[in-house]
């Protein structure tokens, strides 16, 4: 049996879900087929990617690696066909927008929408913000939304034009709501040298830089490889802690708070090609990303506590509210 990206499509289902039932209603298909198809799948592995128990479905280490893995795969996919489709039907000019990660970005390809009516943007979302400056570089997008990992600087090509959103935003660190440290506004790294830490290893630079910094803080803890869609079970369960962009909203069974002295973060950085509308989509990303930043409670109280006025705005070198 060959894995197809159906099945790919299904694994990622489960995991997100953590119920073969809920998976099974979100993919359109019944439960049997669904567990039926996991079997075959793990069959033809030679070995569970689930393991089963009254809490639902949870990844085993190999079904972790083999989602990292996965994942990009799928979105791919699901951006191919959106590009395909979009080009299809699209008969004004087009706007080809990539981004890592980043709440801000369906709000800012909303106000692109209103700011540049008629243009059919389309996007297309990399864990790697390298390849996406090589995408732009090569003419298959027009700009790149990206962040560089403080210690890693990113591969640029000649002949991008660069922009400054946030100089160095701090990165924060989710863990689960009755964890210890969640109960202190600002959380120690000693504090977490106990626990499993998660990282994703295709975002450039980041597994270097955190190692980097947990070095320099003189705790080794033990470090799993896998997204950070696997991870986020894993930390509501009380079973790892990551690092996280300071606009993630906490939820019901997840903490977001700040590390002292913020030693992790990462420039979030605009490129262009030539004749890209650069100015228009720099001032639609800041207007975005400042809404994100004051939605979010834990962003919006670190920025308070760095002095910041009321009022916000977002520049070259840092951005205050």
């Amino acid at each position: 049996m060959e894995l197809e990206v159906r099945h790919l499509r299904a694994l990622c289902a489960i995991a997100d879900t953590g119920s073969l039932h809920k998976a099974a209603r979100q993919l359109g298909m019944s439960q049997p087929s669904l567990t039926t198809q996991l079997r075959r799948i793990e069959n033809s592995l030679g070995a569970e990617l689930f393991s089963r128990g009254r809490t639902g479905c949870r990844p085993t280490p190999l079904g972790r690696s083999l989602l990292s893995r996965a994942r990009p795969l799928v979105a791919d996919m699901a951006a191919l066909i959106t590009e395909a489709q979009a080009a299809a039907r699209s008969d004004g000019p087009g706007l080809r927008v990539g981004s890592t990660a980043s709440r801000a970005l369906p709000g800012w390809l909303r106000r692109l929408r209103q700011r540049l009516p008629g243009t059919d943007v389309g996007l297309r979302v990399d864990v790697s913000a390298d390849a996406l400056l090589r995408t732009v570089a090569a003419g298959q997008l027009d700009v790149a939304f990206v962040h560089e990992v403080e210690g890693s600087p990113l591969r640029v090509p000649q002949g991008l034009t660069e922009r400054v959103l946030v100089a160095r935003e701090p990165q924060f660190i989710s863990m689960a709501r009755d964890h210890p440290a969640a109960a202190r506004p600002v959380v120690d790294l000693v504090d977490l040298a106990a626990d499993h830490w998660m990282v994703d290893p295709a975002v450039d630079g980041e597994w270097a830089g955190l190692r980097r910094v947990l070095a320099a803080a003189g705790i080794d803890p033990p470090l799993l490889h896998g997204d950070y869609h696997t991870a986020a079970s894993l930390i509501a369960l009380g079973e790892a802690v990551a690092p996280c962009q300071p606009t993630s909203s906490p939820r019901e069974d997840m903490a977001v708070r700040p590390l002292r002295g913020d030693p992790l973060g990462v420039r979030l950085l605009l490129y262009g090609r030539p004749g890209a509308p650069l100015d228009v989509l720099y001032a639609e990303l800041a207007a975005a990303y400042r809404e994100v930043a004051l939605r979010a409670a834990p962003y919006r109280e670190w920025l308070r506590r760095q002095g910041a006025a009321a009022g916000a705005s977002v520049g070259p070198c840092m951005m205050t509210a």
